[in-house]
């Protein structure tokens, strides 16, 4: 991908590590793994993962400058390095809205950007109309609304036109009689 005459690569901060990481007990059966980058008193901005299933990417750090964002990440309920690891019990929507606000309030935060990509877009969307003077400013990137039309065009239309070799063995694993409507 190029932006004009530039790369990805010479567009994005350089890569940088955690400065802090940590586990936040948000259940009796969840805890969700989270982690700083950047200046610890800069502005803070809170990265939600797309998904559901993904996770926080050290790459997401490099979407921020380093001197002036206090970059906080984490891996939603049964993602990433959250434990347990794909549990799905007690993993819905609103369960992972209250994670963020747990998590704001665990480190002492105001209120910070939210930014977020895909599933994360969505999540950020609900968040901010749960908590609206928590969240100075939404960051949205590919945009998820989970309407049905756009899980068939992910799981269906789209997919199977676009990447056949790769939706056909995704497709076996349906029973046959299911395969006209995957959602």
């Amino acid at each position: 991908m190029s932006f004009g005459e530039q790369t990805l690569e010479e567009v994005l901060y350089p890569e940088i590590e955690a400065h802090t990481t940590g586990m936040l007990e948000v259940s009796d059966l969840h805890t969700i793994a989270w982690e700083r980058a950047g200046n610890p008193d800069g502005i803070p901005v809170i990265v939600i993962h797309g998904g559901p299933g993904g996770g926080s990417q050290p790459a997401y750090r490099q979407y921020f400058d380093p001197s002036a964002y206090d970059i906080i990440q984490f891996d939603q309920r049964g993602c990433g390095s959250s434990t347990p690891y794909a549990e799905l019990e007690e993993n819905n929507t609103q369960a992972s809205v209250a994670d963020i606000e747990a998590l704001r309030q665990h480190l002492g935060i105001e209120a910070w950007h939210v930014f977020g990509g895909s599933w994360g877009s969505t999540l950020s969307l609900i968040y901010a109309q749960n908590h609206p003077s928590r969240a100075r400013s939404l960051i949205l990137r590919g945009i998820f609304m989970c309407r049905k039309s756009e899980l068939q065009w992910f799981y269906q239309d789209g997919a199977s036109n676009i990447f056949p070799d790769a939706f056909e063995p995704f497709r076996e694993h349906i029973p046959e009689d299911e395969r006209g409507d995957l959602v």
